[in-house]
């Protein structure tokens, strides 16, 4: 299933703060709700409206995302490819970024993909963001 961009109407200009805490709260909660596909839409517009490294973070989280979204659908090898991309993203904003505990989605992502029967792992939020 190939991801398709956000809808045309889009614009990175006007993603202003109000925008970007709605798509992270929104994200936060479908993934938190096993909507990995939905997160993953939230989660892309913080990441077309970022800026330096912070878009590598944003790209992470998109991946994790989709990663669990192919492996819900039984698709090992793309799952596989993603979640080695999630890890090299989100590895220099460890242990947490933007309020959210990275160390611990690594950790449980891993353990998902080695064993995708046992829980699915959260996206957890420690702090606001700025507060880390």
């Amino acid at each position: 299933m190939k991801i398709e961009p956000p809808e045309e109407g889009f614009d990175p200009e006007t993603f202003d703060m109000a925008a970007r805490r709605t798509a992270i709260d929104d994200g936060l909660s479908l993934f938190n709700a096993g909507d990995f596909y939905g997160a993953h839409e939230c989660f892309e517009r913080c990441w077309l409206a970022a800026e330096g490294a912070s878009s590598d973070f944003w790209k992470g989280l998109v991946q994790a995302s989709i990663c669990l979204h192919h492996l819900n659908r039984e698709n090992i090898e793309g799952a596989s490819k993603l979640h080695t991309g999630m890890r090299r993203l989100l590895a220099p904003f460890l242990p947490q970024h933007e309020g959210f505990d990275l160390q611990r989605l690594v950790s449980d992502m891993q353990a998902h993909i080695k064993e995708p029967s046992g829980s699915r792992p959260l996206l957890w939020r420690v702090s606001p963001p700025g507060q880390d």
